[in-house]
């Protein structure tokens, strides 16, 4: 039995409030799901603010363990998201102010040496999209997310490697994956992504930016 099937169900089947009450109690499913569940929300405000991925990353661990500090304060666990948001916006005002304090200079040159906005943005855009991939999988029923991540490497395996690894017959691969595909885009994960305001839903071609495969 994984560890979501745990303690009387799925963990995604949970409330908030029982995710809460389940975390405070010591269960680590319980604190995992509430990661895995708001860590597209915390990416969403991160990308509201110039940081570089190393920074992104410095808040998104902050977030979570003053939230692991604190939620036994929470007085109602249905603002737990609220709580995040709010927390997370701080923290990205917190290391943004400080790193005006301190501007790196070139030692060469003696000028300053500022990043290039551009490539930090599109890294921070993938670690985004990353982020809110795991977060979209670990919503997934476990066969599916095997088969999409088994497809999803390079190269891919054949569908009788596939068939072989997973023990699936080979005529249902092709419409498994596509059920997997279709409930990924329906997650929280990916649907508070794709909402964000500066999240991107499309590439050429018009394929889905978020799919595997």
């Amino acid at each position: 039995m994984s560890s979501r099937e745990q303690r009387g169900g799925p963990y995604h089947e949970r409330t908030t409030s029982q995710l809460v009450s389940g975390a405070l109690a010591g269960d680590e499913g319980s604190w995992s799901e509430i990661v895995h569940r708001h860590t597209a929300l915390v990416m969403s405000r991160v990308r509201q603010f110039r940081l570089t991925p190393q920074q992104a990353e410095d808040v998104a661990q902050t977030v979570w363990l003053n939230l692991l500090e604190h939620l036994a304060d929470l007085r109602e666990p249905e603002a737990l998201p609220g709580w995040i948001a709010t927390a997370t916006r701080h923290e990205c005002i917190r290391v943004t102010q400080q790193a005006r304090r301190s501007v790196p200079v070139d030692p060469a040159t003696g000028r300053l040496d500022a990043p290039d906005h551009a490539d930090l943005d599109a890294e921070l855009l993938r670690a985004e999209r990353h982020a809110a991939l795991r977060a979209a999988l670990a919503e997934l029923p476990d066969h599916q997310r095997e088969l999409l991540l088994l497809l999803s490497t390079d190269p891919a395996p054949s569908y009788q490697e596939v068939s072989a690894l997973l023990g699936i017959p080979i005529g249902s691969i092709g419409p498994t994956r596509q059920r997997g595909l279709a409930r990924l885009r329906r997650t929280a994960a990916i649907r508070t992504y794709l909402a964000a305001p500066t999240g991107t839903t499309t590439r050429e071609g018009g394929h889905d930016a978020l799919a595997l495969g």
